[in-house]
């Protein structure tokens, strides 16, 4: 078999796999553990739509009755011809009844497990590294998510109502054909629903391909509008509207090339189908009219005749339709699904306690660490930080301050030696006690797109509009929030564009004052502030520090002079130890890069 071929072969038979485990995963949802509730919906809902079934399939034969009694074949039957048409429209309206009463029954069954599965999405996204996060595309990502959530909707309620209810239709409709008529009938209704599924397979997994890369090149190109959206400022300092339109444009060329190719596919699907389901139709119609002719059958027989393929059609185009979206859902799913199948790199052991924070101390014990195995950052740092002290990292670009910052967070596991708090290693303790122990203000402040008061009040859940009042005024910031039309309901925009640099830092500081933890890191927490406004956030911050354990990640070394202890990396190592004072004594790394900043700050003075 040549190569291409068997490629081709086993990535079917891999899809075919996915596709299974697909459905295996929407089992549970479908027919949930410990929810009795949700069981008896779907039982009830399936009651009605046997029931709808049977009606339908009933119907023509009242059809046919009327038919023969308005011709003269049969002599009045007791319902007359008056009542059996009556009797096939009540029929008809109890077929779409019992239908609909089946949708109702099961509309809470279905959205329950859409609420269920994206919020399992939404949580295990959450949970994820901070390694994935920083390689992911938002655009992309949120796109992935939509089409995997409607997948599972349809798959839901089409694999309950569809497929099994379609072929009891079908072999209900092909009993009845054989037992009044004969088997001739039954051998076309046979045939044709035979060449009509395997030519609806087979074009449809070849349309699979096609939609796959639809959805690839529509993924692509939202990502691209998104980001382009996220950076809106960016594109506006280099003038690069044209660029960014041209970019979002060649991958809207892309998604057209698919869409094209897709609807042509389908196109030539359905007249497939048409084409299948019309010769059958036309070749029962013809046996029947024969039987006519013949006295055999009467006209009744022949407009049931016709009722019964036309309502074989409609389940057989339908069929088509189900197949070609669960397939379609299946692939939208099971991006989802790999989505969820992400392992978790950052994960709590079992069982493991809270942390508990007596003092704060905390401890980098030879610690090893890179991004990349292959680029180590950390070459075994040592450096312990006491109870209530304010210790400060220093050092130039790619010294490994801020990687510290997140090994503390625990956004990652360190490669060797140990973090801990207390004596804590921070990989026994939960993360949700980690984070809640740790109050960070970060060097760029991203804020919600909602109110100052959403995002103050963001540090601590529960908290009083006191409370965020007291963390605005520490942070130096509740004048001008109060000068504001709206005041604390002024909306900041997505990312807190509206707001300035600064204005974005105070609130960003005034959220982690209200969290009020036993541990702050600061990474450059005043870098966006003008010099009058850095100097009273230095001292809420310096006041706020009081009691707590204090690291402040710092490239402007003027505002960490008063720091306890400062340390200077190089290289991802410990050079220097000591106070300000200390260090420029020494004459070393921290005194070189203080008068580096000192002759910088004179010359711009």
């Amino acid at each position: 078999m040549p190569p291409d071929l068997t490629s081709a072969n086993d990535i079917a038979r891999e899809e075919r796999r996915s596709g299974w485990r697909t459905i295996r995963r929407v089992g549970p949802y479908l027919w949930p553990e410990g929810q009795t509730w949700a069981k008896r919906r779907v039982v009830i809902a399936l009651a009605f739509l046997v029931l709808a079934k049977l009606i339908a399939v009933f119907t023509p034969i009242l059809y046919k009755a009327a038919v023969d009694t308005l011709s003269g074949d049969v002599s009045d039957l007791m319902l007359g011809a008056v009542g059996l048409t009556v009797a096939y429209g009540v029929a008809r309206l109890m077929t779409v009844g019992f239908q609909q009463l089946r949708d109702a029954v099961f509309a809470k069954v279905g959205q329950r497990a859409l609420r269920r599965l994206a919020l399992e999405t939404f949580t295990h996204i959450h949970r994820l590294s901070m390694r994935y996060h920083i390689t992911r595309k938002t655009g992309g990502l949120s796109r992935i998510i939509e089409r995997g959530v409607k997948g599972v909707e349809f798959l839901l309620r089409f694999l309950l109502f569809s497929i099994g209810p379609l072929m009891l239709e079908l072999v209900l409709v092909a009993a009845v054909l054989f037992f009044l008529f004969d088997v001739w009938y039954l051998a076309v209704v046979v045939g044709v629903i035979s060449l009509y599924i395997l030519f609806t397979f087979k074009v449809t997994e070849w349309r699979v391909k096609l939609r796959r890369e639809m959805n690839k090149q529509d993924t692509d190109a939202n990502q691209k509008a998104i980001d382009s959206l996220l950076n809106f400022e960016t594109v506006k300092y280099f003038g690069a509207e044209g660029r960014e339109a041209a970019r979002y444009d060649v991958a809207m060329k892309g998604y057209e090339a698919a869409a094209i190719k897709t609807a042509t596919s389908l196109a030539a699907l359905n007249t497939g189908q048409s084409l299948i389901i019309t010769s059958g139709l036309v070749a029962v119609m013809v046996m029947a009219a024969i039987g006519v002719q013949n006295g055999a059958l009467t006209v009744g027989d022949f407009v049931m005749v016709n009722a019964y393929m036309i309502q074989i059609t409609m389940p057989l185009n339908f069929l088509g339709t189900v197949y070609r979206e669960i397939r379609q859902a299946l692939v939208d799913m099971g991006e989802m699904f790999e989505l969820l199948e992400q392992p978790r790199e950052v994960s709590d052991k079992p069982g493991a306690p809270g942390l508990d924070v007596a003092g704060g101390v905390v401890t980098f014990e030879n610690v090893h660490f890179g991004y990349d195995p292959a680029r180590p950052i950390l070459k075994g740092i040592d450096v312990t930080v006491g109870a209530g002290e304010n210790v400060a990292l220093v050092g130039p670009s790619g010294s490994g301050k801020s990687t510290i910052g997140r090994l503390l967070f625990r956004f990652y596991d360190v490669d060797g030696g140990r973090v801990a708090i207390d004596g804590q290693d921070l990989r026994d303790v939960t993360q949700d006690s980690l984070h809640a122990a740790i109050g960070v203000v970060p060097q760029d402040t991203v804020l919600f797109n909602d109110t100052i008061r959403y995002n103050i009040a963001y540090g601590r859940d529960g908290a009083t509009e006191d409370d965020i009042i007291a963390a605005a005024r520490a942070a130096q910031i509740h004048d001008f929030i109060s000068s504001l039309p709206e005041g604390y309901a002024t909306q900041v925009g997505e990312r807190g564009l509206k707001l300035s640099g600064g204005e974005k830092q105070r609130v960003g500081i005034a959220r982690t004052l209200l969290k009020d933890p036993p541990i702050l890191l600061l990474d450059e927490a005043t870098s966006a502030l003008d010099t009058e406004t850095e100097a009273s956030i230095q001292e809420a911050l310096r006041r706020a520090g009081e009691g707590r354990t204090v690291i402040t990640i710092a490239h402007r070394l003027s505002t960490i002079a008063d720091a306890d202890r400062i340390v200077v990396l190089q290289d991802g190592q410990v050079v220097e130890q000591g106070t300000h004072d200390d260090l420029l004594v020494r004459q070393g790394r921290y005194a070189a890069l203080w008068a580096r900043q000192q002759a910088g700050e004179d010359e711009a003075a």
